[in-house]
């Protein structure tokens, strides 16, 4: 599982935030998606539309994807990188025996960042996805049944102040917790990507559930079969195979007289 945000605020700031100042490595762009990595998953940005506008604010002041929580090992060394690029130090605070901050990108969503100093190598590699949700119930239902992840049990968070309902993909976890009351959404803001093998039965399982489509079953790019769908809170979770690519047949060369 990969995820992704489209930003139309300063994309130099943005990539610069998540490369230099939280220290994930850069893993190259390719058609114009910035890639870093975080464990086994990568992050992934894009330019939005020009058109496109996002409903910003608070943690709670719109649906969909709303935090993104990553591990680090030393509070002083990510202090100092925040200043090192002029941006005010993270406010870390102790909640329930856990050491974390919130802070807003360069494009005004939301990071939790959690320092974890002397745990095991693989929870550095962690990466929490957080959807506030207008209907958990529809939602929790879209990525137990239809997603097919792990759903874990509720988990408290004092420091957001909400329930939050975890579902689990190897390093991954997706939690979804409720708005309070009716919140815009942010179509095509962020999302989730899911590399998969084969992705035709996911299609046919969305057709036949009535999941809503952003993008139909198709070849985006040589070798590349994808759809991308949107979860109740217009959250788009997209679905990707990568196929061998066929080599053009060789013309049997004509004999020589």
């Amino acid at each position: 599982m990969n995820v992704f945000r489209r930003f139309n605020g300063d994309g130099v700031k943005t990539l610069q935030f998540y490369g230099q100042v939280l220290g994930f490595g850069d893993v190259g762009a390719i058609g114009g998606v910035s890639r870093y990595q975080v464990g086994p998953s990568q992050l992934k940005f894009t330019r939005a539309g020009a058109n496109a506008k996002f409903t910003r604010g608070g943690i709670h002041d719109a649906a969909g994807v709303r935090l993104w929580t990553m591990w680090f090992a030393d509070e002083a060394v990510l202090t100092k990188r925040f200043e090192t690029h002029g941006l005010a130090a993270p406010s870390f605070k102790t909640v329930d025996g856990i050491r974390s901050a919130l802070v807003a990108d360069p494009d005004g969503e939301w990071v939790q960042l959690v320092i974890a100093p002397g745990a095991a190598k693989e929870t550095y590699g962690r990466l929490e996805i957080g959807i506030a949700a207008n209907d958990p119930e529809k939602s929790r239902a879209f990525y137990r049944a239809f997603v097919g992840l792990e759903e874990l049990a509720p988990v408290k968070d004092p420091v957001i102040g909400v329930t939050k309902y975890p579902f689990r993909n190897g390093s991954t976890t997706i939690s979804v917790w409720a708005t309070p009351g009716p919140k815009p959404t942010n179509r095509s803001l962020a999302g989730i990507q899911y590399v998969v093998k084969p992705v035709d039965p996911i299609w046919a399982l969305a057709q036949e559930r009535g999941i809503q489509v952003e993008t139909p079953l198709g070849e985006t790019m040589p070798g590349l079969v994808t759809t991308w769908l949107l979860d109740p809170d217009q959250v788009t979770n997209y679905f990707a195979e990568i196929r061998p690519r066929q080599r053009p047949a060789q013309t049997a060369a004509a004999p020589t007289q």
